[in-house]
């Protein structure tokens, strides 16, 4: 006999239960609520009554993400390091990276060198003109240690969870037969020295305590400018050296790093199919990235379903709002439905926007580098003082609430109405995110296995619906199983099992003995597994022939009033055999009626 009763919280699969509260953050296009909590909603029975419906369906699941974030470009971090105190520094970065009251960002990019945002062009390891290194003796990332490495080291101490991707915008010049940083291509002399490249930059950010999560091979690939650092590469190219020098060379080093490729516009989404149908750079190229400057976010999708028989990551890696993108809600509803919801409905792990930072002047930029871009905050180098662009609330409603490794699950999206994604944490809280693009207020209901809650999102707004986990069998919603959930001694409060007997439960997955898919009534079956899973098996079990008979019923008799002892006989877990254990016994096993 079992000595011991031992209390099993009951874990079947997280799904709100009836009276569930629902967290809602707003952000207006007219700016009147910035990112702002707004009072709870609560589940409720039913499917609401509104012509808009928004189904949750948690059983179909997409991608897992590796979240939401910005570029550390030397500008950004430069601005970071130089233009604040080392106060208002440290509060800047755990408001961005802090996932306990920031927003919680978790994907970061870096450049390889200059991008056209860095105080002058440079890579790390640059010769005087006419001379190589083809040792690499000359390599360094001490330029990096100066601005770039401090900033992703504070980072990573406030988000463990932090991902880096990092992207060369030009080999160095002497690899290159134009011999210059802007633009030209990679020598083909020069793929297997380029390849130990890679290898000392993964290995020198790792020697910083920076693991290098992904590289990809080339940004933007099919942009060879006179004008900012740059190098054009073709596909065969990019085949050749993922395929035959870069995947090869990271293998020999031990190095974990993912090769993605393309990393360049939608519209030229076939690229990215032509280098993953390699047959050797396939063995290496985990997927693609994808920037949103030209074509349509489908494209994404477009490539992955090309390879439905194999796993390919897709990353949207590059976005810049900037002078050129209208007012407020402009921005809002075209990043929230094409980059939030699009790129993430197209299966995105990471979504990484352009600059985390930068100052009044949209730089500091090279010159012949984009001269109107914004980054997601913009510091003022007169005053130190930080602006909070739209493009931080855009990112906020996915970041702060979105965790690495959260599942996207489906959820309805109706075009120019309510257009949402939703996903599902490792915890098992739920998240919606829902714009409304149109011109005037919608309503709309949310329904999730038989709930549902109302809501009424004012016109280009978006709204982050976030509920916790719930717990099959926790009818009074405390958080845990417990003997209160089969009997609270209070009838026809909602909040027990007894409540609900030969009627539907109040979500399905209280329908326990099935799983939470059917039979669609609560019965002595989902009592049964309720209370084995607080006691153990063969409750009510008292003599031990594996089986629940009349002559278990008699053993209890002679024992009214005793302390339990063995607990198989103690069915409501006061602590004694009694009455209510013999009434308990009866209407489990249906004994005397």
């Amino acid at each position: 006999m079992r000595l011991v009763k031992p209390l099993v919280i009951l874990v079947i699969m997280a799904i709100p239960a009836w009276g569930t509260t629902v967290e809602v953050w707003l952000t207006r296009g007219d700016q009147a609520s910035l990112l702002e909590q707004r009072p709870d909603l609560t589940f409720q029975a039913g499917s609401g009554s509104h012509g808009t419906k928004v189904t949750i369906d948690v059983a179909t699941k997409y991608q897992s993400m590796d979240g939401f974030g910005a570029s550390v470009t030397e500008s950004s971090a430069w601005l970071i390091q130089n233009e604040l105190s080392s106060a208002a520094r440290a509060d800047l970065l755990e408001e961005l990276f802090s996932s306990s009251g920031g927003l919680g960002l978790s994907a970061v990019r870096i450049c390889m060198g200059s991008s056209d945002f860095a105080l002058s062009p440079f890579t790390y390891d640059d010769m005087p003109a006419g001379q190589s290194d083809w040792n690499l003796d000359n390599f360094s990332i001490s330029r990096d240690a100066s601005w770039v490495i401090p900033t992703l080291q504070e980072a990573l101490g406030l988000n463990s969870e932090l991902k880096l991707m990092a992207s060369p915008w030009s080999p160095p010049a002497w690899m290159k037969g134009s011999g210059t940083l802007f633009g030209g291509s990679l020598d083909w002399a020069c793929h297997n020295v380029y390849a130990d490249y890679f290898v000392r930059f993964v290995q020198g950010y790792q020697s910083y305590g920076l693991p290098i999560a992904y590289v990809t091979a080339q940004n933007e690939p099919l942009n060879s400018s006179g004008a900012l650092p740059s190098s054009s590469m073709s596909t065969y190219q990019q085949s050749t050296f993922i395929g035959d020098y870069l995947g090869p060379a990271f293998a020999a080093a031990g190095i974990e790093a993912k090769i993605i490729c393309f990393d360049h516009n939608w519209e030229d989404w076939n690229y990215a199919v032509v280098v993953l149908n390699d047959p050797e750079a396939a063995v290496y190229s985990a997927g693609a990235a994808f920037h949103g400057y030209a074509g349509d976010v489908s494209a994404q999708s477009t490539v992955h379903d090309f390879f439905s028989g194999r796993e390919v990551e897709i990353h949207f890696t590059e976005i810049s709002g900037g002078t050129w993108g209208g007012d407020f809600s402009d921005n809002l509803v075209w990043s929230l439905r094409n980059i939030i919801i699009g790129a993430t409905r197209h299966w995105a792990r990471s979504v990484i926007f352009w600059n985390l930072a930068l100052d009044e002047n949209h730089g500091p930029f090279i010159p012949g580098g984009c001269d109107g871009c914004r980054g997601v905050v913009t510091i003022d180098t007169g005053s130190g003082g930080v602006t909070r662009e739209v493009e931080y609330y855009i990112l906020g409603h996915a970041s702060k609430f979105v965790r690495p490794g959260a599942r996207r699950i489906a959820s309805d999206s109706v075009a120019d109405t309510v257009e949402t994604v939703a996903f599902r944490n490792p915890d098992g809280s739920e998240v919606l995110i829902a714009l409304n693009p149109s011109g005037s207020s919608q309503w709309f209901d949310v329904v999730r296995d038989g709930q549902y809650f109302s809501y009424r999102l004012t016109r280009e707004s978006v709204a982050t619906f976030v509920w916790p986990a719930a717990v099959p069998g926790d009818f009074d919603n405390s958080g845990i199983v417990d003997f209160a959930d089969i009997d609270d001694g209070v009838q026809g409060n909602g909040n027990s099992l007894f409540d609900y007997l030969n009627q539907p439960p109040p979500a399905l997955m209280h329908d326990l003995a099935s799983g939470g898919t059917s039979s669609g009534v609560i019965d002595y079956d989902d009592l049964l597994v309720l209370v084995e899973s607080l006691i153990g098996s063969f409750v009510g079990d008292v003599n031990e022939d594996y089986s629940v008979t009349i002559d278990d019923f008699g053993v209890l008799a002679p024992h009214l009033g005793e302390a339990a002892g063995y607990f198989e006989g103690d069915l409501n877990g006061d602590g004694r055999c009694d009455l209510a254990d013999f009434a308990l016994f009866q209407r489990m096993y249906g004994m005397g009626s």
